[in-house]
């Protein structure tokens, strides 16, 4: 595959080809299917995931900032729409606070906002939470940072189900209600939903388009897309622009980088920030899609769930990451459930394969990293580093890339500096 990536790379216009047919064949992908076929559904989710795939890749793969906590900006994105909409602040302004939103949801009590107001509070919220989280992580290298950003994903996984017993009503309606353009919310209003979370959620309202159904889910997938494409966009033009050379500085060797005059912090907290937004936009839509915000959906497999989308993809490489979490997401909604799940059974065993997915997940990463570490399509410079040894060793700095000095050719480049 290797082989055949370095001659589209040598062709003029190849790759934007390829991407031109793939997004057309995303685009077309819906019409082969009912309104609300399964296959929609399972194609909608793997959009979604492709979304803070992308994200998460900005961090742990442009600047070599291992996240373990991901799905805590996907908690934040998914509580902002249960917050701002839904009935879950029932006691907000009266008979309820209602921006921008059409028949029925105006007539509701509770918040309920514009889907794009909701998503702009997401990336809001989830930047300010990737930039608080990146504050401890500034003074701290490779496992450390994975420790960090674990324990700040349990935190807020906890919150999230232990939120019910923290009463926000009475702190907000004496404090931030007394603000303009801003109403009380009850003295009964918690935090959040606990275990039984936040039901129902409203469906997506845009401008000049029918509400949202659950029974039509093509509406769903071509946002879900939009989403993708915007992802695509930021993601090519932030790594071939200034702050994109510096996260790739600062992956490659954190002193060095310093040595040049990147600014650490600033570079460190941008993608945290940025990362964030994407985990924060995605976690708005699947609430809304997915009808809920329920803490059970904010576990740790999660996070190691997009992180394997990027590490099969390819770290670095922003079509690996999408190739990566189409093939992840299919095999945890699709293949796994629906094809092979009887298969224990055929051969006389009693489970059902659904109970072994992550143990699959994690046959398949330890595959890839014995057969093809650089992952499906890796990124040009990761790939020179593992095949070719060009860049690798001993004094490559902190991150993933340290892991990846002992290419093939590992022992003559250490000889040559050596000499």
């Amino acid at each position: 595959m290797s082989a055949v990536a370095g001659r589209l790379r040598a062709v003029p216009h190849a790759q934007k080809l390829l991407a031109t047919a793939a997004i057309l064949v995303a685009v077309l992908v819906p019409f082969y299917f009912g309104k609300g076929s399964p296959q929609i559904d399972d194609a909608t989710l793997a959009m979604a995931y492709i979304g803070m795939a992308l994200g998460l890749n900005l961090i742990v793969g442009f600047a070599g900032l291992l996240d373990l906590g991901y799905v805590a900006f996907f908690a934040i994105g998914a509580f902002t729409m249960g917050w701002l909409g839904s009935g879950f602040f029932s006691q907000a302004g009266g008979e309820g606070v209602h921006v921008l939103v059409s028949e029925p949801a105006s007539n509701l009590p509770g918040i309920h906002m514009n889907f794009l107001v909701v998503i702009v509070f997401a990336i809001i919220f989830t930047t300010i939470a990737g930039m608080l989280i990146g504050l401890p992580t500034l003074r701290l290298r490779g496992d450390y940072i994975a420790i960090v950003t674990l324990a700040f994903g349990e935190i807020i996984g906890r919150v999230a189900i232990n939120g019910d017993e923290l009463r926000i009503g009475g702190i907000w309606d004496a404090t931030i209600a007394k603000l303009p353009f801003f109403e009380p919310i009850g003295s009964a209003a918690t935090l959040t939903g606990g275990r039984r979370g936040i039901t129902p959620v409203d469906k997506v309202d845009l401008p000049f388009v029918e509400r949202f159904v659950a029974l039509d889910l093509r509406p769903w997938y071509f946002l879900a897309l939009a989403i993708v494409l915007i992802a695509l966009f930021v993601n090519f033009r932030l790594r071939d622009s200034r702050l994109g050379r510096a996260w790739i500085a600062l992956r490659e060797d954190e002193v060095a980088a310093a040595s040049m005059g990147v600014p650490l912090v600033k570079t460190k907290l941008l993608a945290y920030g940025t990362g964030a937004a994407f985990g924060g936009a995605s976690g708005a839509f699947l609430a809304s899609y997915l009808n809920t915000v329920n803490a059970d959906q904010f576990q740790f497999s999660f996070s190691i769930f997009i992180l394997g989308m990027v590490i099969l993809g390819g770290l670095g490489s922003i079509w690996g990451v999408v190739v990566g979490a189409i093939a992840l997401s299919l095999l945890n909604n699709y293949f796994i459930p629906d094809v092979f799940n009887t298969w224990p059974e055929k051969v006389g065993l009693d489970f059902d394969l659904s109970q072994l997915s992550f143990g699959i997940f994690g046959f398949l990463l330890v595959i890839m990293m014995v057969l093809r570490p650089e992952g499906l399509i890796p990124e040009r410079r990761r790939q020179l580093e593992l095949e070719e040894g060009i860049g690798a060793g001993a004094t490559a700095g902190a991150g993933p890339t340290l892991e990846g000095g002992t290419g093939k050719h590992g022992e003559d480049v250490y000889e040559t500096r050596r000499d």
